[in-house]
């Protein structure tokens, strides 16, 4: 199945400078993996494409599930620079929840608050 980020994983964020930081954290150990091979550097890129101008590095902590992104050239020079007044951490941080996924229907069971309409129910 298809479906955002947001069931599979909850997020934190901070910034700094010009540079943001999200941390995504899968809600179940079952669910990491498909995070892991799906939420790639590169995509986290392209997911906020003409956002995030500088390179976005990613770092993997496997025995806690979780990935911190650091993004630079996030923020549009920076917090108390820009004038685009959503583009803080925490925006960006947001705005990755609705990241889609493929998740197999076995681990439906797994994903917090997602009830799929009763044509999508798995078998």
């Amino acid at each position: 199945m298809r479906l955002p980020l947001q069931h599979v994983a909850h997020v934190r964020s901070g910034d700094k400078g010009n540079t943001s930081n999200v941390t995504v954290i899968a809600y179940e150990p079952d669910l990491y993996p498909y995070l892991k091979d799906q939420l790639t550097a590169e995509a986290f890129r392209a997911f906020y494409a003409g956002m995030v101008t500088g390179p976005v590095t990613r770092y993997a902590v496997d025995h806690l599930g979780v990935l911190n992104f650091v993004a630079e050239g996030a923020l549009g020079g920076g917090v108390s620079r820009s004038l685009c007044l959503d583009n803080y951490g925490k925006a960006l941080s947001a705005a990755v929840l609705g990241f889609m996924l493929d998740i197999p229907d076995r681990l439906a069971n797994r994903l917090r608050n997602y009830h799929p309409a009763p044509e999508e129910t798995p078998a």
